[in-house]
């Protein structure tokens, strides 16, 4: 009884949850005419998206049909949201600069980093942000030997280690497991995991690790840093069949550290005959003077507010009812202050589809876990989506690995307010699902990955007592080539236009063709004889480079 009292309140990550009564109309699956294309993204509360299906001739655009990134346009605006939806509010004609960024992909990067555990522990409940490794290494291998690959997640409240990788750290055969369980929530149901024993645990970037004798990969530990004393959640053994749970470092990690994302420099590693890769990513101290200095910021709150330290919660009941002794963990150290659970959300978001709106929107949430956006459906109600006419839908397994579809579309733009410039994505997909607020109720949404790809950023943690609030500071990367120059050679030629002939639509009609979005050279959905004039003015022939600025 002790035990599941806890399960009850608790939930390690935030868990989407089905539609609210009059949206149950939605499709239960894909038409049997739509096509299919397997995949396999994360999104948030540890799920993942096995498929998408789409009409034909409406492919839906990943990153793997979008080999450079499309270069972003500025453009001076007046916004026009928060005048349109409150009249007497003005906005006295003033102007922001916002960077455009069209056509973003469904998917973005997957944060992965390497995970080391050690001993490390206190005989407070506190988590103690350390900037080495510190402590004896659970395992009798020596640290740059022993280490698992995790992902760095925003949207996880605590830290949740997958059976597997507990195994290979050491936690099981040093019975560093409690006998308390805790419950994690995911789309289609939940699975229950075992509570650790407090433990040191330190990360650092893919790049930390050298593969040059790809049997034996090496990990220098000397950059790394983490907190000590911290309990995790550890996955059980998979039922056959089922998926192990994902290794995370939560929100209780990321409040401390100032994570920095360079998306211009991929990483590759290979550890266990699996391929890794992800942007570098690199974790300073937020005051640290070697973090880059990037031109803007969007601000973030910690919510719930009133978080005050990252601790788990000891049993205190004097009269037998604890699961092992006094004082021992019942639940993973969690973020704790007026409400448990708190994670990263944005100030502000402004979503336009067609003439609707959804203006200032606070319950979007940062999930560094998720490479999709995901808007709620109480925001797709302003935005007139229909869940019974989806332009795609998404198959989604859950966390106890069942799969369920869910409505996925296409909305005319997300525009994120920053000090310094704007972000304006157009032509978003995101998939039409709720999801639990730490806050109560459902989020407005996630902002996932697949919009920060094209960004250079830092994530500098905060928001606790004594910290200063939480921040994303960004710059937008611009390719160093045209975009007319569709195969990378930095000349414009008949080699390109060839590519740029077989997309024309002509005027008003949308080429949807994920071969073909950079041919949409102009700020709308055709390929016309506006686009053919950009073109024409980058052509360079053979050999010569063409100037970066010519499609400006």
């Amino acid at each position: 009884m002790y035990t599941n009292r806890f399960l009850l309140v608790i939930a390690l990550i935030a868990g989407a949850l089905s539609g609210p009564a009059w949206a149950q109309d939605k499709p239960t699956s894909p038409p049997a005419d739509w096509q299919q294309r397997k995949l396999d993204l994360r999104m948030t509360g540890g799920s993942r998206a096995r498929a998408v299906y789409h009409p034909s001739g409406r492919r839906v655009a990943t990153r793997a049909d979008q080999p450079k990134p499309r270069k972003p346009h500025r453009q001076t605006i007046t916004p026009p949201a928060v005048a349109r939806q409150n009249p007497t509010y003005s906005l006295n004609g003033s102007t922001v600069t916002a960077l455009i960024i069209d056509n973003p992909p469904l998917d973005g990067f997957v944060p992965w980093i390497a995970v080391v555990a050690t001993d490390e522990k206190d005989i407070e409940f506190d988590a103690v942000p350390s900037t080495h490794v510190g402590g004896t290494v659970i395992h009798p291998q020596p640290l740059e030997n022993d280490f698992a690959i995790g992902l760095y997640d925003t949207g996880a409240s605590a830290h949740v280690m997958g059976h597997g990788d507990a195994g290979t750290l050491g936690l099981l055969a040093a019975n560093k497991l409690t006998s308390a369980d805790i419950t994690i929530t995911g789309v289609t149901g939940s699975v229950v995991a075992k509570v650790s024993y407090p433990i040191g645990l330190y990360i650092d970037g893919l790049d930390a690790i050298d593969v040059t004798n790809p049997n034996s990969p090496l990990l220098d530990t000397t950059g790394m840093l983490g907190e000590t004393n911290v309990s995790i959640a550890v996955g059980q053994t998979p039922a056959p069949g089922q998926p192990d749970l994902p290794t995370v470092m939560g929100s209780p990690m990321s409040a401390y550290w100032a994570a920095v994302f360079d998306n211009d420099q991929q990483i590759t590693r290979t550890v266990s005959n699996v391929d890794y890769q992800a942007p570098r990513i690199r974790f300073y101290d937020p005051e640290d003077p070697q973090i880059p200095a990037y031109p803007n910021l969007i601000p973030l709150e910690l919510r719930p507010l009133g978080a005050v330290s990252v601790q788990y919660i000891p049993c205190v009941d004097f009269f037998g009812g604890c699961p092992d002794e006094i004082g021992d963990p019942v639940t993973p150290s969690i973020i704790v202050g007026n409400s448990s659970q708190s994670l990263f959300f944005l100030g502000s978001v402004d979503l336009y589809n067609g003439s609707r709106i959804a203006v200032d929107k606070d319950r979007f949430m940062l999930d560094t876990g998720a490479q999709i956006t995901v808007v709620g459906y109480r925001i797709g109600a302003r935005l007139g989506l229909n869940p019974a006419q989806p332009d795609f839908m998404v198959e989604i397994e859950g966390v106890d690995g069942q799969t369920t579809f869910e409505p996925g579309f296409y909305i005319t733009s997300i525009q994120v307010p920053a000090l310094g410039e704007w972000l304006t994505f157009n032509n978003v997909p995101v998939a039409l699902l709720d999801v639990a607020s730490p806050e109560g109720g459902t989020l407005d949404g996630i902002i996932g990955m697949n919009l920060l790809v094209n960004l250079n950023f830092v994530l500098r943690g905060g928001g606790m007592a004594g910290q200063a609030d939480p921040s994303l500071e960004y710059e937008v990367l611009v390719p160093a080539v045209t975009d007319c120059d569709f195969d990378n050679d930095s000349d414009v030629d008949m080699e390109d236009f060839g590519r740029f002939q077989r997309c024309l639509t002509g005027p008003d009609t949308i080429q949807n063709e994920p071969a073909c979005l950079d041919a949409r050279l102009d700020a709308d959905s055709d390929v016309d004889v506006d686009d053919l004039a950009i073109f024409r003015n980058c052509f360079s022939g053979p050999s010569v480079p063409a100037s970066p600025e010519c499609a400006s």
